[in-house]
């Protein structure tokens, strides 16, 4: 504790006397906290093991992005989820463990949105926020404040970023605070920014030259430059593929034909000099958030030889990074593994990089020997959310879960929706198979016709012809009295069906090719109609040998709670929507229906009062505006229906 102390005092002084940031080199956590619901997370995705590796590489610093904006209640107050701030809390207690510095990088970007003025009012609300939470917390710590501002002028946007780092001083005088420049924190914008005579800062810029070999085969560029691949670096005429037809008359043909000039070391060098000399002029520090190479068409050794070059210039000149990513399109893995620290590291990279390099040794596939956990509270280690777009999914919520903290709670799904529990790597249950485990979880719902199919999906092998082959299992009323109470469901591996594949938009009848040995998901899928806006809650989806399951006695979950629509089906749609939305109902007696839209912390959005309505179908239509007509924020939504014999509540996902 001793050590750690003097740690932060003499980090603390280096800030405050010279602007010198405590770290050097670090790595980016992508597609961790970068969701569009705090309820999304995927919390175990890394642990503190994963930490523990990443500073055993040689990293100080993790710049952790978060897709802020979304991790609050949305207008007007922002207020910052709970289950978000216990996360990110975690994630900040074992960077102060391990004497790792962690950046809280407001990661609400998108490359096809400018930054506008507006964004002011959220930016100060959630930093505000942020800080009073982290204000007492060690210096290891650092905020930032929004990461690429781009389509307004670096001088709109450094007023704006002036007032927030003064909003944020109210409630936290200690941490440093990372700012930077419009132009996506161009390094030619840091010199338009104001001055600022905060001390406590740290000048961000990214690093991404020359752009047609980093980011070749990248599908979020515009024009997409998925056509281009094997640019190498440095410029070799004899090496430089035919450009695109389809990429002809972009910008990216100007580029191209001038990577002789743009594609060579002196010309790196010289970009990220611009960085250099704005620290000279403003005798502050700078640090380089972001730099990398897009892994799929780059030719390996060039990525290599252009991080070794890139990473060694920084050094040179005392600049700290963080690259872009650990794993993922940017990262540290080799090409087409499943990322595994023991066995994928790109050894030559991490060479490239200053970074140790751990042994590593073959992966080897092997049967899983005993049951395991899918989710409880929190998906298994090893298992990610692949779901996409299959309706408003809770991961953690709080609907009287049947044991622990949280349950999965799931609505608005439609045909053909399905809880995709992803395993990496790819789980053999062949073992577990003869041994007679079986799939075992706790579930509860709302509507009598509720029906879904749990099923394992194998992998697609490289035999000819072969496809994901399902082995499922229907559940339905049958199986479980959907009376709004948890029941336990139990079913042996060797009890389900081989039912289909759908590959290629094919539907394939079952050819008895399953393959335990080589299970690459988990779901459950809605396969008939009917079940529109009805809530389906799951907990404890465990594979295990033991029928030994607890249903805890805590009754029915019911209007009472405030949780579950009352006898009122409700159809919505679109749902998500972007410019209206239209909620079906039916009604079996004249009565008058009292329609109300309120935010999730129950403020009201828009009141449509009472309309006097006959037995039968009712569609009402919300153009997603509020009492004034200006249309709501992203974010969640609760329509209202009260009749004078119930309460009926639905969710709206506003995009």
């Amino acid at each position: 504790m001793r050590r750690l102390l003097s740690i932060i005092i003499f980090a603390v002084v280096i800030l405050t006397a010279s602007g010198q940031a405590p770290f050097s080199r670090g790595v980016n956590l992508t597609s961790w906290f970068q969701v569009s619901n705090p309820r999304q997370i995927q919390f175990t995705k890394y642990t503190f093991k994963d930490f523990e590796n990443i500073k055993s590489l040689g990293c100080d610093v993790i710049r952790l992005p978060v897709n802020m904006h979304s991790m609050t209640s949305g207008e007007p107050d922002y207020l910052l989820d709970k289950v978000y701030l216990s996360f990110l809390d975690s994630a900040v207690t074992w960077c102060e463990k391990l004497e790792l510095y962690i950046m809280i990088d407001n990661h609400t970007f998108d490359p096809d949105v400018s930054t506008t003025a507006e964004i002011e009012e959220v930016l100060t609300k959630v930093w505000v926020q942020t800080a009073d939470y982290f204000k007492n917390r060690s210096p290891f710590v650092l905020y930032e404040i929004l990461n690429e501002p781009h389509g307004i002028s670096t001088t709109d946007w450094g007023a704006i970023q002036g007032r927030v780092i003064s909003a944020i001083r109210e409630k936290d005088k200690k941490h440093t605070i990372v700012i930077g420049g419009s132009g996506y924190n161009s390094y030619n914008e840091l010199k338009n920014l104001p001055i600022y005579y905060d001390q406590n800062l740290l000048y961000t810029f990214h690093f991404y030259d020359p752009f047609i070999f980093t980011h070749q085969g990248a599908s979020w560029s515009n024009p997409s430059l998925v056509p281009l691949a094997n640019v190498p670096f440095p410029y070799d005429a004899i090496k430089m593929p035919a450009f695109p037809q389809s990429l002809k008359g972009s910008w990216l043909e100007i580029r191209f034909n001038n990577y002789l000039n743009e594609g060579n070391v002196a010309a790196v060098k010289q970009l990220i000099d611009n960085a250099i000399s704005f620290r000279s002029s403003r005798k502050v520090n700078i640090f380089c958030g972001e730099f990398g190479v897009y892994i799929p068409n780059s030719p390996g050794a060039d990525r290599v030889y252009w991080y070794d070059i890139v990473r060694k210039y920084f050094e040179q000149n005392d600049i700290p990074w963080t690259i872009w990513d650990y794993q993922g399109g940017f990262g540290l893995f080799n090409k087409g593994t499943y990322e595994l620290f023991e066995h994928d590291l790109n050894i030559p990279l991490l060479q490239a990089l200053g970074l140790n390099t751990p042994p590593q040794t073959p992966f080897e596939f092997t049967p899983d020997n005993q049951g395991f956990m899918i989710y409880s509270d929190y998906p298994g280690k090893g298992i990610s959310d692949a779901s996409g777009g299959a309706g408003i999914i809770d991961f953690y919520s709080s609907d009287l879960p049947n044991n622990g903290i949280y349950c999965i709670s799931w609505d608005s799904f439609r045909q053909y929706h399905a809880l995709t529990f992803d395993f990496k790597p790819d789980r053999d249950l062949s073992l577990l198979l003869s041994n007679n485990y079986a799939l075992d979880f706790m579930v509860r719902g709302n509507h009598p016709e509720i029906s879904f199919e749990v099923r394992f999906v194998d992998n697609v092998s490289d035999s000819p012809g072969d496809k994901p082959w399902r082995m499922s299992k229907m559940i339905d009323k049958k199986s479980v009295p959907w009376d709004r109470k948890w029941h336990n469901v139990h079913i042996p591996l060797g009890e389900m069906k081989e039912t289909g594949s759908w590959f290629n938009n094919t539907w394939n009848n079952p050819e008895g090719k399953f393959d335990w040995s080589a299970v690459d998901r988990f779901q459950i899928s809605i396969e008939r109609t009917g079940t529109f806006m009805q809530n389906i809650w799951f907990d404890n989806i465990t594979i295990t040998n033991l029928d030994t399951a607890i249903v805890r006695e805590i009754g029915a979950l019911g209007i009472n709670d405030k949780k579950l629509p009352g006898s009122l089906q409700i159809r919505a749609w679109p749902n998500p929507a972007t410019n209206e939305v239209s909620v079906s109902y039916a009604l079996t007696e004249e009565c008058d229906v009292y329609v109300s839209i309120l935010s999730l912390a129950g403020e009201k959005i828009r009141v449509f009062g009472s309309i006097n309505q006959l037995p039968g179908d009712q569609t009402l239509v919300w153009d997603l505006c509020d009492e004034n007509g200006n249309i709501v924020s992203a974010g969640l939504y609760l329509f209202v229906i009260k009749t004078p014999w119930n309460i009926t509540t639905c969710k709206i996902l506003k995009l």
